[in-house]
């Protein structure tokens, strides 16, 4: 059936329908199956995504239409559609009025992926009307927060040099604290791997009070602050608030020092908002594991990187992993870099939509996978600054010196790019630099052919 006489409208103009502020606005890359007409599917699309189905009921009336979302722009050529959602579609907290992320992709990314008219379709922006993003939650703290722990200046604090504890499983309690302390002697933070929890060999009981011990034995040996990213994820509501509850209770008067990281894609919006509602005095580390099933560019359906980042902001998520643009052993492009824009600017023009936050707090860029010290100056001139937290955790535990050496290496990695320097010879005056070069052959050869003569090696 074809329905594009209620679900199209090529004559909307998209200013008009950001400058009124009561749509939400969804770009998608689409294609329909072969013999289905292009805007045939695109009504069925928008249909499926609002108000209609596949045929003619008699419950529809004149009240239920002004919520039809709307195709406004479709280019069978470029195999682009774009749609507009009424507000009032999206469904809303009984107790505060606030919007939610389930609702948004119910609607937006829901029975639509599964239709048998179209190939595919993958949402690469999504536009957000002032009024929505007042109903989102939004960071509770940022960057600035944990630039302020660090003693930094809380505008442009700079890098944070962190870690992943390695190996990712199979570390008892203390050789896991260990491991903590040996990088906190030369680095700033260090995160859970994302599969790190309570595992029987390492039961959260025994592990959180020895990582606390190695954090305050650092802590005193450097006269520096340290941070402490604790895995709280969980299937149940309740064990995330036990998990969180006891991590808070251990680390005491330090609390403010701990993150909570969250694999929010895995564990969905349910528990992003949980941790950031139940712990807002803690910087929500969000881990995108298992996103590259629909956000790969080998894959059609879904949403890309971009939006995904984009929601985590709205959400509430202080820093979320953006990937390593090309740099790092994670899919992706240099121009990736706009994932990081979107989530740390107040405003950005995306690929679809310019959008503004409207003082909606920052969310972080966390970078990881694959990282050393010899690819960040790459990387940092890429993005254009280094107002990041890595967590590299080969490029640290991989060092030839150990982790305390391969932390001071992404200093000095990072200090290398901000004096402007070649790296080559910038390594002749700092060791643990220069033996990144040794730590990292391969990555040496690809980036500084002729390294080892210019270093005496």
């Amino acid at each position: 059936m074809d329905q594009s006489s209620r679900y199209v409208d090529l004559s909307l103009s998209e200013e008009e329908l950001i400058n009124k502020g009561e749509h939400i606005l969804c770009a998608y890359t689409f294609k329909p199956k072969v013999g289905v007409g292009y805007l045939e599917a695109s009504a069925h699309f928008a249909a499926e995504s609002s108000t209609g189905t596949n045929v003619v009921v008699s419950t529809t009336d004149d009240f239920t239409k002004q919520f039809d979302a709307l195709v406004y722009y479709a280019n069978e050529q470029d195999e682009e559609i774009r749609i507009a959602y009424p507000l009032g579609l999206f469904d809303r907290n009984i107790r505060d009025g606030r919007m939610m992320m389930v609702s948004f992709l119910t609607l937006t990314i829901g029975n639509n992926q599964g239709m048998g008219d179209i190939a595919h379709a993958k949402m690469y922006d999504f536009y957000m009307p002032r009024r929505a993003i007042e109903l989102f939650d939004g960071p509770a703290k940022g960057a600035a927060d944990l630039w302020r722990i660090l003693g930094r200046p809380v505008e442009n604090g700079g890098y944070i040099a962190g870690t992943i504890i390695k190996p990712k499983l199979g570390l008892r309690p203390e050789p896991f604290a260990k491991a903590a302390y040996e990088f906190w002697l030369g680095g700033d933070f260090i995160k859970n791997d994302e599969p790190q929890g309570n595992q029987v060999f390492a039961p959260l009981r025994e592990t959180i009070p020895l990582v606390y011990d190695a954090m305050k034995r650092a802590m005193d040996e450097t006269g520096e602050a340290k941070l402490f990213s604790a895995n709280i994820t969980a299937d149940d509501h309740d064990e995330m608030l036990a998990r969180g509850e006891f991590i808070l209770e251990t680390f005491g008067p330090d609390a403010d020092k701990v993150a909570f990281l969250v694999d929010g894609f895995v564990g969905g919006p349910g528990m992003i908002t949980t941790a950031r509602r139940h712990f807002p005095n803690q910087f929500l580390h969000y881990h995108r594991a298992g996103h590259g099933m629909i956000t790969s560019p080998n894959s059609n359906r879904g949403y890309t990187s971009y939006v995904l980042a984009k929601m985590a902001r709205l959400q509430g998520a202080s820093g979320i992993h953006v990937g390593t643009m090309g740099y790092g052993k994670m899919e992706g492009a240099a121009d990736d870099r706009a994932i990081a824009f979107i989530i740390e600017r107040d405003e950005y023009q995306g690929p679809a939509y310019y959008q503004k936050w409207y003082g909606m707090k920052p969310t972080m860029p966390i970078v990881s996978g694959g990282m050393n010290a010899l690819r960040l100056p790459g990387f940092f001139t890429n993005l254009g600054h280094a107002n990041i937290l890595n967590t590299a955790g080969g490029g640290s535990y991989g060092h030839i010196d150990g982790p305390a050496a391969g932390a001071l290496s992404l200093r000095q990695a990072h200090a290398c790019w901000e004096a402007g320097a070649d790296p080559v010879e910038w390594a002749k005056d700092h060791h643990e630099f220069a033996r990144a070069f040794e730590s990292f052959p391969g990555d040496a050869d690809q980036l500084f052919p002729g390294w080892r003569a210019r270093l005496g090696l």
